[in-house]
């Protein structure tokens, strides 16, 4: 007969959280550490990316490597040019993407990773610029660097002091105070961060224009203000927008027709069948104009709690229709 497998014992719950918190002191501690030591090596560190014409090239093995990778990427998103190479990948013929304009960025707690101290000679003899990021001020790599970055940590937050804990978020923050400072002596906006992540809720935010999701040409919704109300709901009904445009000869936009009001004309005594479209309209309706933000028809809409907007240019000829669906396909809202 098979014999179950002997569960362990169930660990204390306040053992646990006592054992998280620990951690977390031993971290704030080191972080405290660390900053406290920022100084000219960090400004030197940051001119020396401001001053290159080429990017940074982040490098590092095990623990080290995926915060160098991380690190890459933070830059990058934030205005500075930046990639990570594995140092292994590059004694075997990846050290082609590095260029003699680029800045390397080498991490490496103990500061004697092999990996990385072979890549010295060749990456010297190129010309390239060094920081390193170690915990060893007196290390091989801290010495042969051009700036040395202190992460140096008073513990780890690992009990057996063998996990790297402590010494990688300290490496992590360093990288993105590196990132912040670089971000903010760059001037970069926010416009600029979301160009760079025209995926993401805040690119759709700042990079959408009306004329980006809006109806326009055939698609368009509209009736002359000599339409019938008849005619207007089977404009409505093939655009199928929830409402409709009223306009003048000239396409100026004179009133707007939609649902709502529909239902407010059926609670009068009006024949549907006779009623011209310029008596029931709304007149001066809330419009936008195409060169205009996507999130700003959303707050417009919000603020006046509407669910849809005409598109009219700057002498006020209709362009355009959207409504809150064509927000929410876009992902706006």
């Amino acid at each position: 007969m098979a014999v179950s497998p002997q569960l362990p014992h169930p660990a204390d719950a306040a053992a646990l959280v006592a054992s998280g918190r620990r951690v977390f002191e031993i971290e704030r501690d080191a972080l405290g550490a660390v900053a406290e030591r920022l100084g000219e090596a960090f400004s030197q560190a940051c001119q020396l990316v401001l001053q290159s014409k080429g990017r940074v090239v982040a490098t590092g093995m095990g623990k080290s490597g995926h915060v160098a990778r991380k690190i890459a990427a933070t830059l990058a998103s934030t205005g500075t040019p930046a990639f990570y190479v594995h140092p292994g990948e590059a004694g075997h013929g990846d050290l082609g993407m590095i260029t003699e304009a680029d800045v390397v960025l080498a991490l490496s707690y103990s500061g004697e990773s092999d990996e990385l101290l072979m890549l010295l000679p060749v990456l010297k003899r190129q010309g390239n610029r060094l920081i390193a990021m170690t915990g060893r001020p007196q290390s091989s790599l801290a010495s042969a660097a051009d700036v040395h970055l202190d992460v140096s940590v008073p513990a780890e937050a690992c009990p057996l002091a063998l996990a790297p804990t402590s010494s990688t978020t300290a490496s992590l923050a360093m990288g993105d105070a590196l990132a912040v400072a670089l971000l903010d002596a760059r001037g970069f906006t926010a416009d600029d961060f979301a160009r760079s992540h025209p995926a993401g809720s805040l690119g759709r935010r700042l990079l959408l224009h009306i004329t980006d999701v809006m109806h326009s040409g055939d698609e368009l919704p509209r009736v002359d203000v000599g339409a019938s109300l008849s005619e207007a709901l089977v404009e409505m009904s093939r655009k199928r927008l929830g409402m409709t445009a009223v306009v003048d000869a000239d396409n100026h936009l004179i009133g707007l027709f939609t649902d709502g009001d529909l239902r407010r004309a059926l609670d009068t005594d009006l024949d549907v069948r006779s009623a011209r479209i310029a008596d029931v309209m709304t007149r001066g309706p809330r419009t936008i104009g195409a060169d205009q933000l996507a999130a700003e028809a959303a707050q417009l809409m919000e603020a006046h709690k509407i669910n849809g907007l005409m598109v009219v240019d700057g002498d006020g000829h209709l362009v355009g229709a959207l409504n809150i669906h064509d927000l929410l396909r876009a992902r706006v809202v």
